[in-house]
């Protein structure tokens, strides 16, 4: 029985170039999925449940009253009369200026009413209020 010649085996090599690939695949794949499963509205309000929410065209302004009363606009804290001020502006340079108020569902409702007057007060005539959409678990 003949063998062969050593000098003609093949150098079993290790390539490293796809399993840096893979690795790099992987790294994207869970960096993406973990940015799905995070809520990208950072702010800490909890809206109420609405069965008959619809989706609205896009805010121009996003007022977020939380909790403990403060007011956020676009996720940046501003007090209540810049705020007014600054809506006032925008509703005579357009007639179309709309705002969507996030009250968290914990808020007293005298509260949210109140900011929505002011808003009336000031020439605010689109408003909206933001609500998760389905049934209340």
């Amino acid at each position: 029985m003949r063998l062969r010649d050593p000098r003609y085996f093949k150098q079993p090599s290790f390539m490293i170039i796809p399993m840096i690939d893979v690795m790099f695949f992987l790294l994207v794949f869970f960096m993406m999925t973990s940015l799905s499963m995070v809520d990208l509205r950072t702010m800490g309000v909890q809206l109420p449940f609405a069965s008959q929410a619809e989706q609205q065209p896009a805010a121009q302004y996003v007022v977020t009253l939380r909790r403990d009363g403060s007011l956020w606009l676009d996720d940046a804290p501003i007090d209540k009369e810049t705020l007014l001020a600054s809506a006032r502006e925008q509703q005579q340079k357009d007639s179309r200026f709309n705002v969507v108020v996030r009250a968290d569902k914990g808020m007293n409702y005298g509260d949210v009413m109140a900011l929505l007057d002011d808003f009336k007060r000031v020439g605010v005539v689109q408003l909206g209020l933001a609500a998760e959409s389905g049934a209340e678990p």
